[in-house]
């Protein structure tokens, strides 16, 4: 093969092939000569390499032919805009998705903890199974609001942090197991109403409360809605539907995935209450109200921009470009 000759003859077919492929828009009867002109250039690439093996004007073909295709399947959105994309759409789409799910387990959770709280502290041999009785009085007159306050706020807050986002992550990413969520959830609602039952056996429930009230209501939402995502992903495993198992899981996974990088996000403010707020001898509506006030912009966030976000037709699921195009199924 003569290479000059056929650079020669071709040199107009790639220069408007290269046109094409550098157009930031194409009209229907651009975008199929784009189509045409993609394949005559990759006949042409095939003879060159098999003739002549690499040559520049091989490189220079397949440099056309790689923007070419970019333009046929799309590019990657730029990061800039994909970025307010997750806050706006993705993440807040997710979240409503699980909005049923976490009420049900938060109601879950707050009788667990008011039940093992009531019966303990009314039943003295049990109470006395938790420990020495000067333990737990000493755990319940200084112990337990000494906990706030022993280490600098900063690192106190950072602590909690990491701790929380590590358990929430482990809910959404362990969900599949359908018992590993469930094993934290109640772990943490029995570990709080053994706390509890110990403050109200020497009278300080109050205290409990309103230690635990501050953070503790966008801290604990956050571990229910982290419970409610990994469930999902169990469920979409058990009862796929009409799609195949491993369709409904990846489909599941990776729109309520989304949510252990959010919650991460919203642990930090309730890690910033705890550490900061929590142990400030403040008045306690004012620091409970900063508490309310966490709690009712996230769940503005997860119902309102949510709901908002599911009726654009969102799902929290990634783009189909990074997805690919999904299996068409009846009904």
């Amino acid at each position: 093969m003569d290479l000059d000759a056929l650079t020669a003859a071709r040199q107009q077919e790639w220069a408007r092939l290269d046109e094409l492929g550098r157009a930031r828009r194409l009209s229907g009867v651009e975008a199929d000569e784009l189509v045409t002109r993609y394949r005559a250039a990759s006949a042409d690439l095939a003879d060159l390499k098999t003739s002549a093996g690499r040559t520049p004007q091989g490189d220079h073909v397949s440099t056309i032919l790689a923007r070419a295709r970019l333009q046929l399947t799309g590019a990657p959105e730029n990061v800039f805009r994909q970025i307010p994309r997750f806050f706006a759409l993705q993440l807040p789409a997710a979240l409503h998705r699980v909005r049923w799910t976490t009420l049900v387990i938060a109601a879950g959770f707050i009788a667990i903890v008011a039940v093992v709280g009531f019966w303990i502290s009314g039943d003295p041999a049990l109470i006395a199974a938790l420990g020495p009785r000067a333990q737990l009085e000493y755990y319940a007159e200084n112990e337990f609001t000494q906990y706030y306050s022993e280490n600098p706020a900063a690192v106190f807050a950072g602590t909690v942090w990491t701790n929380n986002a590590w358990i929430a992550a482990q809910c959404v990413l362990f969900g599949i197991t359908g018992i590993w969520p469930l094993m934290v959830l109640m772990q943490n609602a029995m570990g709080l109403g053994q706390a509890a039952a110990v403050m109200m056996a020497f009278d300080r429930g109050d205290v409990f409360v309103l230690f635990i009230l501050p953070h503790g209501l966008l801290e604990m939402t956050c571990i229910f809605v982290a419970g409610a995502a990994g469930l999902q992903i169990f469920w979409a495993w058990v009862a796929p539907g009409r799609r195949t198992r491993g369709e409904a899981l990846a489909q599941a996974g990776r729109s309520l995935a989304t949510i252990a990088i959010g919650l991460v996000l919203v642990l930090a403010v309730a890690g910033l209450i705890e550490g900061f707020v929590t142990a400030q001898p403040w008045p306690w509506p004012v620091k409970i109200g900063i508490g309310a006030l966490a709690l009712g912009a996230f769940l503005f966030y997860m119902i309102v921009v949510g709901g908002r976000a599911r009726r654009l037709g969102e799902t929290g699921d990634l783009t189909e470009y990074e997805t690919g195009t999904p299996t068409l199924v009846a009904g």
